[in-house]
């Protein structure tokens, strides 16, 4: 059954206010999820819910399963062999298991996109790149496919940098616009979770500034779950921040609260850099 919370929403950024706490729905939830890549258990037992239209932001040393998790979600573990899932991540409101073995990862592709650490735009034209998922989907009409590309183009926040020249490869693009690209071939099929994972690790820092402004107009439109080494980002971003360590959830909170007043030492030390 799909939960509502009475929780306050946190502050974005520093210096910003808290907003009044309202009602928050719970879009998905992991339940004692572990995962292995062959005999090596690289999560353990994980807990730990995403909220609808929020930003939630993994953080930990590298090698903690952050973006092993965050691979869980659209079944990318699925094409590496020897992996396996235990547990369940639960989508609502459909109670629908995203780990099911019955259940198809192209399905679950759709319904949950992803953007990747660097730009991986396709050999296309940047029109063709956003249009792709479109066409899997099985959308035939130009007109309907035309206005999907741009609609996903506009939310990507690059629409007014490329529609005079769609026609363009998608590798023409600065590495920040083949970034915010990634994201509009990803809003295209209109997911209901959006993972990124690091996605400004490769930007410069106005690229970067670019992505986390679209990061935070996106969090009114879909479920967003990022993994960021960079702590600061993770305080600009998101609403919630889950700190993990050695596979394991050691801390989730609001990131107002966990980054100011963290109920475990582990992650008191991860923040302060006394470890990781």
């Amino acid at each position: 059954m799909q939960t509502r919370l009475a929780t306050p929403r946190p502050a974005i950024g520093t210096g910003r206010e808290s907003a009044p706490a309202e009602h928050v729905t719970v879009k998905s939830r992991a339940e004692d999820l572990s995962f292995y890549y062959g005999s090596v258990q690289a999560l353990k037992g994980l807990n730990i819910e995403m909220r609808e239209k929020r930003v939630t932001a993994l953080i930990g040393p590298s090698g903690c399963g952050k973006t092993t998790f965050l691979r869980c979600f659209n079944r990318m573990h699925d094409l590496t062999p020897g992996t396996r899932y235990e547990g369940r991540i639960m989508l609502y409101p459909d109670d629908f298991d995203l780990i099911a073995k019955h259940v198809d990862p192209i399905e679950v592709r759709m319904r949950i996109g992803m953007v990747f650490q660097k730009p991986n735009p396709f050999p296309k034209t940047i029109f063709e790149n956003v249009a792709y998922g479109l066409r899997v989907r099985g959308l035939r009409s130009n007109a309907r496919v035309e206005e999907e590309v741009e609609k996903a183009l506009r939310r990507a926040a690059i629409w007014d940098e490329v529609k005079d020249r769609l026609d363009s490869s998608g590798l023409s693009l600065s590495g920040g616009q083949q970034q915010r690209l990634c994201i509009a071939r990803a809003l295209a099929t209109n997911p209901e979770i959006l993972l990124f994972d690091e996605p400004t690790s490769a930007l410069d820092p106005i690229a970067t500034a670019r992505i986390e402004e679209l990061i935070a107009e996106l969090r009114d439109q879909v479920t967003v779950i990022i993994v960021t080494h960079n702590m600061q980002q993770a305080a600009r971003v998101s609403d919630y921040t889950a700190f993990m360590y050695l596979g394991e959830l050691i801390e989730f909170d609001v990131t107002s609260k966990l980054f100011t007043n963290p109920s475990k030492k582990a992650t008191e030390d991860y923040i302060t850099g006394r470890y990781g």
